[in-house]
């Protein structure tokens, strides 16, 4: 099955940016301060009527009817509400497998945040800190998530895997993205000790993971996992014949490519685009089948400025005021992006475009330029991205 789907993030993981509302009154930056910054009642009521409206019934049918097979679900470490003051979500987990069973849509269970945390991004749950690793009661916790979520969902006809951890950061890319300047952290006696997660422990952990979750799963169903943003680290791994059906998930996105140092222009990004990520997929396809789990077309260059690597608005930097290209010129901008990437994703076995929607206006708020190439729905429906032939 070649995989052609959309990321749900932001419904049971928040992102402020993609939901500012939902942190309206408080200084919050991250789901993990939400719940400490709002009255209790406050936070249950704002939580239960974001996952209640956010994603419903509906979604599902369109996104079918975009020619999309499967979903992306990122859920947090707290699903199985064990994790106070968190509010847990399997019972929506549970409406998403009736919802895409119906409309023949697979599912893609991507546990998006760990206690600790594995990279130190806002989406990552705690803005600023890293110490998952290194904290042995975090890691048998999230193998344990891991289990339950296995042995729930393994007979449902909807449940194409499950994805073991999130954007572990590593070493290949702790300076580059230097998250504490990035996700500035709240808690300094919190956040001490981060540290990058090196690769002999996030491969040990990744087998731990395999034969925990195997146990429920068949081998029809799916286990993927993320190459800790060094996509050539993982050859040789897993080749042993107990390791059955196991997918490399790689995230690929221009703003990354921007930070590497990919001039903001069209023609470089689509050099780019053939030159590593259609390079590096077929080197590694002779190892794993390979999904391309989160990318856009958002980019610099559409935004009408420089986001350095998608960190302005984020950083309280305000984006452009105006449009600098026609809504021709963007379409086009965004059309010869859109297929070279989806370009590179053929070569390997698929893709989710990150993200299926997100809460902004940028009409009427001024700054947000650019920043609704995230927004899959907007991207189908003003023609930037291509309709999908039916699966």
């Amino acid at each position: 099955m070649y995989i052609k789907g959309v990321n749900l993030g932001n419904w049971l993981v928040l992102e402020k940016w993609m939901s500012p509302t939902l942190f309206a009154g408080t200084v919050a930056a991250d789901e993990y301060y939400l719940p400490r910054h709002l009255p209790r009642e406050v936070y249950e009521a704002r939580i239960q009527q974001h996952r209640s409206e956010y994603i419903t019934e509906r979604d599902f049918a369109i996104i079918k009817s975009y020619g999309m097979n499967a979903v992306r679900i990122p859920v947090p470490y707290f699903i199985f509400d064990d994790c106070p003051p968190f509010i847990g979500c399997v019972a929506e987990l549970d409406k998403a497998f009736n919802w895409a069973e119906t409309y023949d849509l697979q599912i893609l269970i991507d546990l998006h945040t760990v206690p600790g945390s594995q990279n130190g991004f806002d989406n990552g749950g705690l803005s600023g800190v890293c110490k998952w690793a290194k904290q042995p009661e975090s890691v048998e916790f999230t193998l344990t998530v891991l289990e339950r979520l296995a042995k729930r969902y393994a007979s449902r006809r909807g449940l194409w895997g499950i994805q073991i951890i999130n954007e572990p950061l590593t070493e290949t890319v702790w300076d580059t993205f230097n998250v504490q300047e990035r996700y500035e952290p709240v808690d300094l006696e919190l956040a001490a000790g981060s540290a990058p997660i090196t690769f002999e422990f996030l491969k040990s952990f990744y087998i731990q993971a395999y034969r925990r979750m195997r146990r429920y799963l068949s081998e029809e169903k799916a286990i993927v996992f993320h190459d800790g943003f060094d996509i050539k680290q993982w050859k040789g791994f897993m080749e042993e014949s107990e390791f059955k059906n196991v997918i490399l998930d790689t995230h690929q996105y221009l703003m990354m490519a921007e930070i590497d140092g990919c001039e903001q222009n069209v023609n470089a990004y689509l050099n780019y685009i053939q030159e590593h990520y259609e390079k590096d997929i077929e080197e590694m396809k002779s190892y794993f089948p390979i999904i391309c789990g989160e990318w856009s077309l958002f980019n610099s260059y559409a935004c009408g400025q420089d986001t350095k690597g998608g960190k302005t608005i984020l950083n309280g930097v305000a984006g452009a005021k105006r449009d600098v290209f026609t809504p021709e010129e963007k379409k086009d901008i965004y059309q010869k992006i859109a297929e070279a990437q989806l370009r590179a994703w053929e070569k390997g076995n698929g893709y989710f475009y990150w993200n299926y929607k997100l809460l902004l206006d940028p009409v009427n708020e001024s700054g947000w330029i650019g920043w609704d190439a995230w927004d899959f729905g907007k991207c189908m429906a003003l023609g930037w991205f291509p309709k999908q032939a039916d699966s």
